[in-house]
């Protein structure tokens, strides 16, 4: 873990003014990509260099601790204990930032991510990259949404205050208050849970690393939203343990957070439309995550190079149950209205494969 030794020292080296090109009216970079500022083609050599070279063109592991890492640096703000939010201080402030129980895993996140943040540097702050390669992950997942990416974050200056990160264990009240405090609602809440459709638990239940969420991991589609209302009937692992509740499918695990937030009266008819509308689950995520990543920060400040980030493949599925399962499984929760009656899957009842680890030597 040499990458989080020696990375403190680096936090007055970065830029904080950005920017290796004159800015300019529709500039084209060198793969062709039109620009509205000229600054944005800098970000051309990253943007390849992590699909290549991080992510390896596939929805695994480094692009699932992407996508995960732009949540627990940019929650790090309060209104009244401070922080800076989405400025990159989980990375910089990383000796500190790691001690705090809800961060457990980012260790390995940032191990992976680390080397490419240190070489990167003088195009990017930590805050910019971590944003920036979460975009850019999202690109290599089916059916995922192209999101926003502003550019021009200042390099941060403190660590964030410890018990900012929200844990699975947490009540729902609990959640959506620290949520609210940055102005996030419960809707936005849900909205950013669809990241759980390309996500998974190493450290929950530590015996088995990589266990998904849904039975789809490689895929940002609705399946979350179907799996976590089953009923759960098993552990995948040795469960039960702190924040995990039993789940439907061998080999997925499920969060005490996400199956609460799907059964609350606040959140639950939310959580059921998201559950067979994969262009409305899109639009929602897009547009939560992209606040998400402005907490601590003035949009006003930062140059706007969203045309850097590719558009994902295509998701062409439909919604269903998993094999096995119907309707009857379904644990009712909104009272307005009934959750739809999917088709089943065909086949045997599912035993669903851990996610591959990212090489983290």
């Amino acid at each position: 873990m040499a990458f989080k030794k020696g990375f403190s020292a680096l936090v007055f080296a970065f830029p904080t003014v950005l920017g290796l090109v004159s800015p300019q009216k529709r500039a084209v970079c060198s793969d062709g990509t039109t620009v509205a500022n000229a600054q944005c083609c800098n970000l051309v050599q990253v943007r390849d260099d992590l699909i290549n070279n991080l992510f390896t063109n596939e929805c695994g592991d480094a692009a699932h601790g992407a996508l995960r890492l732009i949540f627990h640096d940019a929650i790090g703000i309060d209104p009244v204990a401070g922080g800076g939010g989405a400025d990159g201080s989980i990375a910089t402030f990383n000796a500190t930032e790691l001690t705090f129980p809800a961060n457990q895993g980012i260790d390995d996140v940032l191990d992976t991510e680390g080397p490419f943040i240190l070489k990167w540097a003088d195009v990017l702050t930590p805050g910019d990259f971590i944003q920036f390669a979460g975009a850019v992950s999202l690109s290599m997942c089916p059916g995922a949404p192209q999101v926003k990416f502003v550019m021009g974050r200042p390099a941060p200056v403190a660590a964030s205050p410890p018990n900012l990160v929200p844990n699975p264990f947490d009540p729902v009240t609990m959640i959506l208050n620290r949520f609210g405090s940055v102005n996030i609602s419960p809707q936005e809440v849900i909205a950013l849970l669809a990241s759980h459709s390309v996500a998974g638990a190493d450290d929950v239940d530590p015996t088995i690393p990589g266990t998904p969420f849904d039975i789809s991991p490689s895929t940002f589609d609705t399946q979350i939203f179907i799996d976590v209302q089953l009923r759960g009937t098993l552990f995948p692992g040795d469960g039960p343990n702190q924040g995990e509740v039993q789940s439907p499918v061998q080999g997925t695990l499920r969060l005490q957070s996400d199956h609460d937030l799907a059964r609350d009266s606040r959140t639950a008819c939310f959580w059921q439309t998201l559950a067979t509308n994969q262009q409305q689950m899109q639009s929602q995520f897009a547009d939560a995550v992209f606040k998400l990543s402005l907490l601590g920060q003035n949009q006003n400040d930062l140059v706007d190079c969203s045309e850097i980030i590719p558009a994902a493949p295509a998701f062409t599925g439909t919604p269903t149950f998993p094999p096995a399962l119907t309707s009857a499984d379904i644990e009712q929760a909104c009272a307005s209205s009934t959750f739809p009656d999917l088709p089943t899957e065909p086949g045997p009842p599912l035993v669903v494969p851990p996610i591959p680890q990212a090489d983290d030597s």
